[in-house]
């Protein structure tokens, strides 16, 4: 069962779709109570850093997401909810984030292209993993972001994507995952994504 956290932060019904269409039981959760017996979770999200921090606080979701982490539940952040997994966030101000993986959320800095950085791009692996298998290195994925996670350590980091600079598109600190694009909206190879993690076993 795949819990899809449901913390007023953008539309999560696409990914629900996305689950739905490769037969991969989930459901909406909106209570922390809906978390206790749920196999994986993924927090997806769209919007501002602070704002969704800030919901995912209000909603009760925090301390239960930890616990569940620290049980060693495969989780898996996707855009913001990739960057609410880090340290702190230069967006609007310094704000404070779940600090499961070290490093801290900065804007695109580039002088000559547009930010955000909206569309297909592609992404290069830097190493195996279960979240990565059966996709090809390079594939494009759908982005929708001005900001990406800096991570303090790049062993951390699975997959790049380069948009006037490098930066991390996916990352993994034990059984913690993160995707900064939308791989519900990334046809075959985000549909695979889904499906990887779903079949990652818990620990």
């Amino acid at each position: 069962m795949i819990a899809i956290i449901d913390y007023n932060v953008g539309n999560i019904f696409n990914l629900k779709n996305a689950l739905d269409f490769q037969g991969l039981e989930n459901r909406i959760v909106r209570e922390p109570s809906g978390l206790q017996d749920a196999s994986h979770i993924i927090l997806p999200g769209v919007g501002a850093y602070h704002p969704a921090m800030a919901h995912l606080r209000q909603t009760g979701m925090e301390a239960p997401v930890r616990e569940r982490v620290a049980a060693g539940v495969p989780f898996l952040g996707v855009c913001i909810g990739m960057q609410l997994l880090f340290d702190e966030s230069e967006e609007d101000g310094l704000h404070q984030g779940l600090g499961l993986i070290p490093g801290r959320v900065v804007r695109f800095r580039s002088a000559t292209l547009k930010v955000p950085q909206i569309g297909w791009n592609q992404v290069r692996w830097k190493r195996p993993d279960p979240l990565l298998e059966g996709i090809a290195d390079n594939s494009y994925f759908y982005f929708v972001h001005s900001y990406y996670a800096l991570a303090a350590d790049s062993d951390h980091v699975l997959g790049q994507a380069n948009y006037g600079e490098d930066f991390p598109a996916v990352v993994r600190r034990g059984n913690i995952w993160g995707a900064q694009f939308h791989p519900e909206k990334s046809q075959n190879a985000g549909l695979r994504m889904l499906r990887n993690f779903a079949a990652i076993t818990p620990a």
